[in-house]
Parts: structure tokens; sequence; C-alpha cells
């Protein structure tokens, strides 16, 4: 009985961390979802084709609304 417990102690625990390790990585990621009129939206990260020319101009515009 204590080893189950133990195990699953250990697999939550390993879950946890695994979250939190996933959560880290991606926080930092930059990029620019786009919506459209018909529901549809198109997530551009960083390094993509559109993202190279769209996520300069977009990190202006938050700089721009923060200041006033």
């Amino acid at each position: 009985m204590r080893r189950s417990g133990a195990l699953l102690f250990g697999v939550l625990i390993g879950l946890f961390i695994g979250a939190a390790f996933i959560r880290r990585r991606t926080a930092h990621a930059e990029r620019a979802d786009l919506y459209f009129e018909d529901g549809s939206m198109l997530s551009l990260s960083n390094g993509s084709p559109g993202a190279d020319r769209l996520l300069p101009l977009a990190r202006q515009l938050i700089g721009q609304t923060r200041t006033a």
C-alpha cells in the first residue's frame, strides 16, 4: 500500500514539474494571433515567415499604448 502511494505521489510531482517546465519555455515565445471575420484564427510565432514583419509592428504598437 505504501509503495503505490509513493508511486502516485512521484507521478504527480513529475507531472507538476513537467507542466512548469513546458509553461516556462512557452511563456517567452512571442506570437501574433490574427482573428478574421469568419471566426478563424491564425497564430504566427516568432520565426515564421509572416511574423518577421508583423511582430516588430506589434511591439511598437504595444509600446506606444503603454506610454500613452
